[in-house]
């Protein structure tokens, strides 16, 4: 026995290394099942207060709600009151509804506030509080609650007032968030999230009091955010500190309901984000374009498998380039690009064995398209990676997708002093400087350049799948241009491959934006031999580390069981019962 004891432990640390270059998806993990309820988050706290509160006799809007505020206070890298997001909700009747509570310019922003005397883009847009945009995520989840939540805002918000005073324990993703280093050049984020340069290690518990406080004025009057004298407070603070924002700019701020954007995909109904996001439209375009194929026959993740689908990528982000934005502000021809017959076009110009370079692609003659496209320079989105997502289905079949955001990780790094919360660095989505690529190489243009009261273009893309008429799969992640594809990603493997819902979630990840003209794959996911085959195929891979974190809920169409998962890469976890 201690001969074997010892030989298990030498062999243990091979073990260890051949565990950490398997996929994901062959890891044997499954989905977390429940019967009645499931809430799927970044941080398993905040899974758990979504799933006690229908406990409660809530709703998934009630639980949605309290899982939003929850992430405010245990994720703070993304979680929010200081950001904006995009909210989808089905109700058990199938009936759907999208809010957006996307942040937006304030009224004294302007076209090229972020140039220098030479024209060049600042990092003004992105660090301190001349980067904060009019805030949305308090408007948003409060409009929610009073539309469709069972339970009032006061009970709902309750869990994260108590995390938020009595502390919440550190997570090890949270602990290693918390070293970012332009974090500590804001004096308050440094004292509570960095306790001055003694930084928090996992296990401990992070109080924040100054949170709780402003979390129970809005649970008291929810007005007050935006129309009282918090917002003067907010207001005041942001513009002691440099910052645009006016208690105007809180006052006039509104959620939009915009109508949710519908398409199909062999036999299922698809329900995404509309501009301003552009998420929505660039799935149905990537779907649309992929059904023309027969992907079983392309085999999972196989070279076939993944040049068709980054084709699909490079058209759709191609199209998103140029048309989309703030349909508020500019005309986005939706019924066009998610045409069924448009995607027909493209295929016909696509090498099912070759890839097309970005500098050659061409549109498909659509009249309509090519006078849009006439008049436009591409335009783009700079949405960094630390969205959050969650996912929420109830007892009747009601089902939430919300994907919300601080922009950068911590946002623009500022903590309003007082009141305890990040504040966004959202300006940093627009284009600073139409016709120039930004910070991840994507093209900036007019249709998305600085404007008062404009929301900045979105790549945030909740998603609701159905199948004859019965709730299927809701899906999100965050990631910016990488939120598109990621969903793409899990929806394919679950409707074409028939793959398991975290399955489909752990599966390999790549990713083409058109431009720059590269595709981007997680490389120890994929084999040697198939990106030597993608290679050969015409394909620029970029080999990168893990990205994205989809929260994802199935629903299994034989029990009606609610089927949980949450990704593999990242510290989530999925609660139901």
């Amino acid at each position: 026995m201690r001969f074997l004891r010892h030989n298990l432990l030498r062999l243990l640390p091979a073990v260890i290394c051949l565990m950490a270059v398997l996929p994901l998806a062959a890891t044997g993990f499954d989905a977390v099942r429940a019967p009645h309820v499931m809430v799927a988050s970044v941080h398993p706290e905040a899974s758990r207060i979504g799933a006690e509160i229908m406990r409660a006799g809530g709703n998934s809007v009630d639980a949605a709600v309290a899982v939003g505020f929850a992430l405010a206070v245990v994720h703070p890298a993304a979680g929010n009151i200081g950001g904006g997001g995009f909210l989808l909700y089905r109700l058990p009747n199938g009936e759907l509804h999208f809010l957006d509570y996307r942040e937006k310019a304030p009224q004294t922003a302007s076209r090229n506030m972020y140039l220098d005397k030479d024209g060049n883009a600042t990092t003004q847009s992105r660090f301190g509080y001349r980067a904060v945009g009019v805030p949305g995520s308090v408007a948003g989840l409060v409009e929610a609650e009073r539309r469709w939540g069972k339970l009032g805002l006061a009970k709902v918000m309750e869990p994260a007032i108590r995390l938020a005073r009595e502390g919440v324990v550190v997570t090890q993703h949270e602990a290693e968030a918390m070293h970012e280093k332009h974090l500590g050049e804001d004096s308050e984020s440094r004292r509570i999230f960095q306790r001055e340069g003694h930084y928090y290690e996992t296990g401990e518990l992070l109080k924040q009091p100054e949170l709780a406080a402003t979390l129970e004025r809005i649970a008291r009057d929810p007005a007050d955010f935006y129309h009282g004298q918090l917002a003067h407070q907010i207001a005041a603070a942001i513009q002691k500190h440099g910052g645009l924002i006016t208690f105007a700019d809180l006052d006039a701020y509104t959620v939009v309901e915009r109508p949710v954007l519908h398409g199909t995909y062999r036999g299922y109904d698809v329900y995404s984000a509309p501009p301003p996001s552009s998420g929505g439209v660039a799935l149905m375009e990537t779907l649309n374009i992929l059904e023309g194929y027969d992907m079983k026959a392309a085999r999972s993740n196989s070279a076939q498998h993944i040049h068709l689908v980054a084709e699909a990528y490079r058209r759709a982000f191609f199209d998103r380039a140029v048309f989309l934005g703030d349909p508020d502000y500019v005309q986005v021809p939706l019924a066009q690009l998610i045409d069924k017959k448009y995607a027909a076009a493209w295929r016909e110009h696509l090498d099912p064995q070759r890839a097309t370079p970005s500098g050659q692609l061409e549109r498909p003659a659509m009249n309509d398209l090519d006078r849009m496209a006439a008049l436009r320079e591409p335009a783009a989105d700079g949405e960094k990676t630390d969205t959050t997502h969650y996912s929420v289905v109830d007892a009747d079949g009601g089902a939430v997708a919300v994907t919300t955001t601080l922009n950068d990780i911590f946002g623009s790094r500022a903590t309003l002093p007082g009141f305890g919360f990040l504040l966004n660095d959202e300006m940093d989505d627009f284009a600073a400087k139409p016709g120039s690529p930004n910070m991840f190489g994507l093209i900036q243009g007019e249709a998305n350049a600085i404007a008062p009261g404009k929301r900045p273009l979105s790549s945030m893309t909740p998603a609701i799948v159905v199948k004859d008429g019965k709730l299927a799969l809701v899906l999100g992640s965050p990631g910016g241009p990488t939120i598109i594809t990621t969903v793409a990603n899990v929806l394919i493997h679950a409707v074409d491959y028939g793959e398991e819902i975290q399955h489909a979630v752990n599966a390999p990840r790549f990713h083409h934006q058109w431009m720059p003209d590269d595709l981007r794959v997680e490389n120890w996911q994929l084999s040697p031999d198939t990106q030597d085959l993608l290679e050969k195929m015409g394909h620029k891979l970029k080999r990168t580390n893990s990205w994205g974190d989809a929260e994802c809920i199935a629903i299994d169409a034989k029990t009606g069981d609610r089927l949980g998962a949450s990704d593999a890469r990242n510290g989530g976890h999925a609660v139901g019962w």
